[in-house]
Formats: C-alpha cells, structure tokens, sequence
C-alpha cells in the first residue's frame, strides 16, 4: 500500500493538510458499545493521550507503520545530553524548530480533542494526562490538562530561572536570521523540519538574556526524565480516578507504562483506543483497535447529549 508523505498548503490564512494517520479498520458497533459502557460505568476517568490523536491533525508521530517518522526517515529524535553538552546540537535543533514553528502552531485540534473537551465538560473526564508537546488540548478548551512530557509553548534557560514564550522568542530570532529560508515539506512530532548543513551552520540559536546561558523548549527531551513534582501530582491524579481511559499512545516509554501499572495496582479499569498494538494490551480491560476520531464522537454524542 501506498501512503503519500503530506504536503502542506496556507489559503486565507487557513492551515490544511493531510494527516499522517496510520492503516486502520472501521470501528464495529461492538466496539462503540464496550467504550459506551466503560465511560457509563466510571464517573472519574482519567483520559492519557498520545501522539496517535494529533496525527489526525497532521502532526506525524515516531512510531505507527508506514506513515511514522521512523518508517519514513532515519531521523533519530534529539537526546537530552546531547542538546546540554553540544553547542552545535543546540544549533541545529534550533535552526530546526525556528522553521518549523510557524507551521506547527498553526495547527489546530480535531475531532478528538473536542470530543475529550465535551466530555470533561459533562464531568465525565476528570483530568487530561497528555504526552503530547503540541498544546492542542488547550486549543480545544480541555481545563485540566498535565503535559506530562512539557510543552513546546514555553522555553526556558537551562543555567537560571529566565523563561519565555514561544511565541516572543521565534520574533526575536526571526530578527536575527532573517535571511533563514522558511520552505520545507514535512514537519516532526516535535515540530522541527529537515534543513541542509549550510542553513543550519549560518544559525544564531538563542542565548539567555540574563545568563547567556543556553535555552531549552520545556520539554523532556529523550533521555531525561519527567520532573518528579509532575510524577506525583500524575499519581495523585491516577489515584483519584476511578478508570484510565488511554487514546492514542502505544504507551511504549515508561512514562506513560507506569500510568497504566499504577492503575492496575490500584485495581482501576482501563480502556485502550487505539491503532494498533500497544505495550499493555495483555493487561488493559479493552482494548479497540481503530481511528479515535471515528469512534469518539460518536461516544461524546450519546454521553453528553
């Protein structure tokens, strides 16, 4: 099977594109109902959200067959020790993420995130756990969301206490490099793109103001850890839920994996929807296999109408 790379187009100033969903099977009516019933019998669910409800955005994630960054390229996710060692890492990374920023924060919600948000509304979802850096919940209008692995929105200095806003840093390196070239055809689950060694070794990446100390986009890069205060206000979460409702993840790092072994611990139910297989589908109580947005709002309509 052939599955086109997306190709992105701006037109009044609306972003659309195609989205990096993976092969999947139509959800079945016995599917909609196991989801029905687990949502009517838990009143305090705790929703855990991957990457597989933002590819519907057009956001690829690493994993899914076919369509996943690692199928599509040998591109390797930064490593934090890397990025804190290595002064031509950062520049690259940030040479990266300057042209792939305007892109990625223009993208929008889907049907998912909506349907979370309605949900959460008719106090049926008591809390969002998302590993996702895209801000999408927000967008959406989720109130209680954790980032469990930070937000690509905040940036902060790595030597002092100094952080900015995304959005006021990229004008401030738009300022010096503007002669940065801003065409590229794909973006990366953390919204950087493919530059070649020319552009990136003219990059001046950003410095702190007050430390001239490097910075950093809040989040936890691969090989570090999630902060502990976030861990236990997540446990605390998990412990005040009465079920675990996963959407979107393979729950492949352990970040998210323990989630689900606490839940299990403390005798939780838990539901998996998700494409494809997962890192906890031996122990979950359901698990469906298909698009979230296909199933979802149709399970948000009967729930909360």
């Amino acid at each position: 099977m052939h599955i086109s790379i997306g190709k992105f187009f701006h037109h009044k100033n609306a972003l659309r594109q195609i989205t990096y969903v993976p092969a999947y099977k139509p959800p079945e009516t016995k599917d909609l109902n196991h989801l029905l019933n687990f949502l009517r019998e838990h009143k305090n669910v705790l929703a855990l959200t991957g990457a597989g409800i933002s590819t519907e955005s057009g956001i690829p994630d690493y994993r899914s067959e076919e369509v996943g960054l690692y199928a599509r390229s040998n591109h390797k996710p930064i490593q934090y020790q890397d990025f804190v060692k290595y002064p031509k890492v950062r520049q690259r990374y940030w040479a990266r993420n300057f042209v792939g920023w305007p892109r990625f924060s223009a993208i929008q919600p889907n049907v998912t995130h909506f349907s979370i948000k309605d949900l959460e509304k008719a106090g049926k979802v008591s809390a969002v756990v998302t590993q996702n850096v895209d801000r999408l919940h927000h967008k959406a209008g989720s109130r209680n969301v954790i980032e469990l692995h930070g937000s690509g929105y905040i940036v902060k200095c790595l030597n002092c206490p100094y952080q900015i806003d995304r959005f006021q840093l990229q004008d401030e390196l738009l300022h010096s490099n503007s002669d940065m070239e801003s065409s590229f055809s794909m973006i990366r689950p953390d919204g950087d793109v493919e530059l070649s060694k020319e552009q990136i070794d003219r990059f001046h990446a950003p410095l702190c103001p007050q430390c001239k100390g490097p910075l950093k986009p809040d989040i936890v890069f691969f090989g570090d850890n999630v902060p502990t205060e976030r861990v236990k206000k997540v446990t605390e979460h998990v412990t005040k839920s009465d079920a675990v409702f996963v959407l979107g993840s393979s729950l492949t790092v352990y970040s998210s994996y323990r989630i689900i072994l606490q839940a299990k611990d403390e005798g939780k139910k838990i539901a998996v929807l998700n494409i494809g297989p997962t890192r906890a589908d031996n122990i979950v109580d359901i698990k469906v296999s298909t698009k979230c947005g296909d199933i979802l709002s149709e399970i948000c309509h009967q729930i909360c109408s």
